[in-house]
């Protein structure tokens, strides 16, 4: 059987920030489908899984056409557990059944913005990379106005003495976490020795589809960038 490219989607039942968020009606479906609904459309996927504890998110999730094999293990369901073990843990669940996966996209679900086009944008940038990550550009930058606090209470320039010309730095992206493209070895490695040990090449997105919903302020905004942008339903 030949290795195939899954999309993973990762989404707890409890939120501090906008309780049952994920199941919360975004522009008339629940926020989770709009994320299915994208992954399902691409033609290179070749299936959508989902990692809950809820049972309710689960019934909704198999309900827009992903699957959902299990329920997720209390130890990986706290606010404390990373993520890359909890995909690492699916991944291998699938592995064991018989699958063979050679990429994984992990997708966000309160990121409802992003469209089935940047996921397939994300997967055909750098198809041999071990990680494509999703950015978009930082409004802030480390040489100009990002500064840290010192231990005497002061703040100083994170990078730099504030003499560098901005056309002279780097670019500065901002991870939007919205997708990530990891070579199946390079999923395993990272979660075991975290998400900086693989390198990572990025797929810039516009700053109005790097919505991160956290909070309900940001749910509100997501949806009013949605209604400015006319963003399709799932597309």
């Amino acid at each position: 059987m030949k290795p195939k490219t899954i999309a993973t989607i990762c989404a707890r039942g409890g939120s501090k920030g906008l309780p049952g968020k994920n199941i919360r009606a975004f522009a008339g479906r629940p926020l989770i489908v709009h994320t299915i609904l994208q992954a399902l459309r691409c033609e290179h996927i070749a299936g959508v899984y989902v990692s809950t504890d809820d049972q309710a998110i689960a019934d909704i999730a198999r309900g827009a056409g992903a699957q959902v094999p299990y329920l997720r293990p209390a130890a990986l369901a706290t606010d404390a557990a990373p993520k890359l073990p909890v995909i690492e843990h699916l991944v291998r669940y699938l592995e064991a059944g018989g699958a063979g996966i050679a990429r994984i996209v992990d997708l966000q679900p309160t990121s409802p913005l992003r469209r089935s086009a940047d996921i397939e944008a994300a997967l055909g940038l750098h198809p041999e990379a071990e990680l494509v990550v999703s950015v978009t550009a930082a409004h802030d930058n480390p040489y100009f106005n990002l500064v840290e606090a010192q231990p005497d209470g002061t703040v100083r320039l994170s990078k730099g003495d504030g003499s560098a010309r901005r056309q002279d730095t780097p670019q500065v992206y901002a991870l939007n976490g919205s997708i990530y493209v990891w070579q199946r070895a390079a999923l395993s490695r990272a979660a075991e020795q975290g998400l900086w040990s693989v390198q990572a090449l990025p797929y810039e997105m516009p700053r109005w589809k790097s919505v991160d919903i956290d909070d309900l302020e940001d749910f509100e905004y997501a949806e009013w960038l949605l209604a400015r942008h006319g963003a399709a339903r799932g597309g």
